[in-house]
């Protein structure tokens, strides 16, 4: 049997959330060119190509998974799909490693599973095999439209590699080998489509639809959806709102606390910045100038500390120069005798009259006007020069040391520092006067002349500049400490505060934006919301009636209320027998579970997704048989257009299959010892077992004790399969419940009680099986006897025989009619 695929209604394109958002913008009047930046820039967009945009692979199937050293899988095993649309199930117990296959397509595809998510360390940290040695290795075989269409992911992890240390690479098949052509995978380039087209669904994400808060119940469906870019987008604005809102709170509250400190301060500086402060919207600049001391005190701190690093040359530096002053003095009294002043007078005279020989020539005595002033008058002259200038040499010297020590005396001062001047009209906090009086004394000796007394002048003035400039360094220190206690701790307060305040100011026109933007973003987000879901919600409710199949709730309209920073919750319209019902209170787990499978299925088949494959891992847990065969349906359908993996442990789907001749490739998944296992082709349980009785009677090996016993259990598993398909097939066709068959199932505790039912319908009595049986020959008594008998068959029945009347046993049941 086919499902029509008319049967799914059409699920239409859902559109990129960017574009529809960029175009509405671009449409609406009344938004501000600052809007739609923000908007934009919020959604990651400003202006480029989105990662689903750049993502250049289209119509992804798989094709083979191939896992070593991972998980519940040792040695290397391979679970071969064929690439096009079909249903394929994997079967296999629990413990089997089938999931393992699923875990490693999704980490090798997407670098993470969901299924870890949230779980405790010990879920990652177990994940390598310890029967594969010490490599571990994933291997996902793709196929791709195009040119070049086979793709191969590899994740490979070296001997004591953690998860995250993974070699991660691709290749394509005209690649020369895996070696050489291999490149690293581009996380960047997959993950985009992966997010929005996520075509992985296990059942750990099913559960986060019921077990989470509504919140959490509406984020999953946002994400199932594709709407989390929107969420993100929200939140991105709301958060930035937040940041500068609670700027502008805090300025504020600031303002308040600092106005409340200053007011409380005996200080004239504080008394003015709280005047400055009190308005609602200070002014800044006024609020500088005046902590800064631009306009206000005239000596501030600074100008304080300026009068504490005031220094002067120290009284060794003036002893010094005022001791070599007074020796220089002394030696220019004791050498200026009267004949050596006479022997300087003619000595100049000499000098002079030489000078003016040399210049003009011979020439006659300007003096008397009789003597000739020529050559030998100059070496008369030159002699008379050379022996005053022995004479009076001890006085000339000591007159040019004397002459440099004045010049030392005159560089000791400086001017009046411009740190002692202030304003008159503003009454200083330290006095400077006298300081400056005697500074000015002490300039004053700048430009002084020599005299006996200039050494003690220095001196005297050295000392009582240093004493006064002492005494007021003292009173600046004190005043200093004050204003440390009073206002130097709100400095830096007041100096934050203003900062923050120019920033608040400077963002006040980004708030104004973001608040708009935010109100755009959320009404248009209601606008989104709804188109999205639309075509959804349209294939979601099909999927809801062909999964529900006796269930007496009927699902309506499925609407996301709220936004990101505020309160998330799902609507779920649903009526229970025609009576309005609010879903969670009514539902149950396994009808909530079908409805993340009729959410997730249309969103992750929308055509423009690369994706052609869905991978669903344990959908069948917590839903009843009748759920099981609409699933069954549903999958089906999907189908015809997708590649649709099931990974579960339940006979249950597999046996719809089977039953509803549903299109469908089954394969069983088995391990063995040291974590080998195997992947095969299945049949119906029945031919299974079958087939590996076959197998036990051909294997050599086996201990002949322990072979039959093995093949009469096989043989016993056999009928009692093709009963429970025979049971199913009538009951459900009689239009018994599918619970009510459960039950009798689960009440038919041996073998003959399961063909009694068979064969004899709900009101068989197991006694009478035999009495029946033989009606249609004794034949069927017999081999049921050699069945259940287990290795105790007759002797000189062999196995062979015995597999053979089971065989005929079977064919016999699947042929005959239940009868009272």
């Amino acid at each position: 049997m086919r499902v029509d695929p008319a049967a799914d209604p059409a699920t239409e394109a859902a559109p990129r959330l960017p574009e529809v958002v960029a175009r509405r913008l671009a449409e609406d009047p009344a938004v501000t060119p600052e809007v739609t930046r923000t908007v934009l820039r919020a959604l990651g967009r400003g202006g480029s190509a989105t990662g689903a945009d750049e993502f250049d692979a289209a119509g992804v199937f798989l094709r083979a998974i191939r896992v070593r050293g991972f998980r519940g899988i040792g040695p290397e095993s391979t679970l071969n799909l064929t690439p096009g649309p079909g249903l394929t199930l994997v079967v296999g117990r629990n413990g089997s490693g089938k999931s393992s296959f699923a875990e490693a397509a999704e980490l090798a595809l997407t670098g993470g599973n969901r299924r870890w998510e949230g779980r405790s360390a010990a879920w990652r940290e177990g994940w390598r095999n310890l029967h594969a040695g010490d490599s571990a290795r994933i291997e996902l075989e793709l196929l791709t439209a195009g040119d070049d269409p086979e793709l191969t992911i590899v994740k490979e992890w070296a001997a004591e590699a953690d998860l995250g240390d993974a070699e991660w690479t691709e290749y394509r098949a005209s690649d020369a080998t895996i070696e050489t052509g291999s490149a690293p995978f581009d996380v960047t380039r997959w993950a985009a489509v992966l997010d929005l087209y996520r075509p992985f669904l296990s059942y750990s994400e099913l559960g986060a639809l019921v077990d989470g808060k509504p919140s959490d119940l509406f984020d999953a469906l946002h994400q199932l959806l594709g709407l989390d870019e929107l969420t993100r987008a929200q939140e991105r604005i709301r958060a930035r709102r937040l940041e500068l809102e609670r700027a502008v709170r805090d300025s504020r509250q600031e303002r308040l606390d600092l106005v409340g400190t200053l007011e409380s301060l005996a200080d004239d500086r504080a008394a003015r910045m709280a005047r400055l402060l009190r308005p609602a919207q200070p002014d800044l600049t006024a609020v500088s100038r005046h902590m800064f001391g631009a306009g206000g005190d005239p000596i501030g701190p600074d100008g304080l500390r300026a009068i504490v690093r005031l220094a002067l040359p120290t009284s060794a530096q003036v002893d010094e120069v005022a001791a070599r002053l007074e020796d220089c003095g002394a030696a220019v009294a004791r050498d200026s005798t009267a004949d050596a002043e006479a022997d300087l007078r003619v000595l100049e005279l000499l000098r002079r009259a030489r000078e003016h020989v040399d210049a003009g020539g011979e020439c006659a005595c300007p003096v008397c006007g009789r003597g000739a002033l020529d050559q030998e008058w100059a070496r008369g002259a030159d002699a008379s020069i050379s022996q005053l200038s022995a004479r009076v040499d001890a006085l000339t010297t000591a007159r040019t040391e004397l002459r440099q020590a004045v010049r030392a005396v005159r560089a000791l001062p400086d001017h009046v520092p411009p740190e002692l001047d202030f304003d008159p009209r503003n009454p200083p906090t330290v006095d400077t006067a006298a300081v400056r009086r005697a500074w000015a004394d002490w300039a004053a000796l700048a430009a002084a002349d020599y005299s006996p007394n200039l050494a003690d002048r220095l001196r005297g003035a050295h000392a009582r500049l240093v004493d006064e400039l002492d005494l007021l360094q003292q009173g600046t220190r004190k005043e200093l400490d004050r204003l440390d206690e009073v206002w130097a701790p709100l400095v830096p307060r007041i100096a934050g505060w203003l900062d923050n305040a120019r920033a608040v100011a400077l963002n006040a026109s980004e708030l104004r934006t973001v608040k708009r933007a935010q109100e755009w973003l959320k009404s248009a987000t209601a606008g989104l919301r709804g188109e999205r879901m639309a075509p959804l919600e349209t294939t979601a409710r099909w999927v809801w009636r062909t999964l529900r199949q006796q269930s007496n709730v009927e699902l309506g309209a499925i609407r996301l209320q709220g936004n990101a920073g505020t309160a998330r919750r799902v609507l779920l319209d649903v009526t229970v027998d025609e009576v309005d019902g609010a879903a969670l209170g009514v539902m149950s787990q396994g009808e909530l579970h079908a409805l993340g499978l009729s959410l997730f299925l249309p969103r992750a088949t929308v055509e423009e997704s690369p994706f052609r494959f869905v991978m669903i891992d344990d959908p069948v847990q917590a839903m009843d048989p009748a759920k099981v065969d609409g699933l069954a349906r549903v999958l089906a359908a999907v189908a015809w257009t997708r590649q649709v993996i099931v990974f579960t442990h339940d006979e249950r789907l597999a046996e719809a299959v089977r039953r509803m001749q549903l299109d469908a490739c089954v394969l069983e998944v088995q391990r063995r010892e040291r974590s080998v296992v195997e992947v095969r082709v299945s049949s119906d349980p029945v031919r299974r077992y079958l087939d590996d009785a076959r197998s036990l009677v051909r294997t050599p090996q086996l201990p002949q004790a322990i072979a039959d016993e093995l093949v009469a259990t096989c043989c016993r598993s056999a009928v009692e399969a093709a009963s429970q398909a025979r049971v199913r097939r009538d009951l459900l066709a009689s239009g018994m419940h599918h619970r009510e068959v459960e039950r009798y199932l689960e009440a038919a505790f041996t073998t003959r009680a399961m063909v009694a039912l068979a064969v004899m319908g709900v009101d068989y009595n197991v006694d009478d099986l035999n009495k029946h049986l033989a009606r249609d020959g004794k034949w069927l008594v017999s081999a049921l006897r050699d069945v259940t008998a287990g290795a105790h068959v007759p002797i000189g029945r062999s196995m062979r025989e015995l597999i053979s009347d089971t065989e005929r046993f079977i064919a016999w049941l699947a042929r005959s009619e239940a009868q009272p």
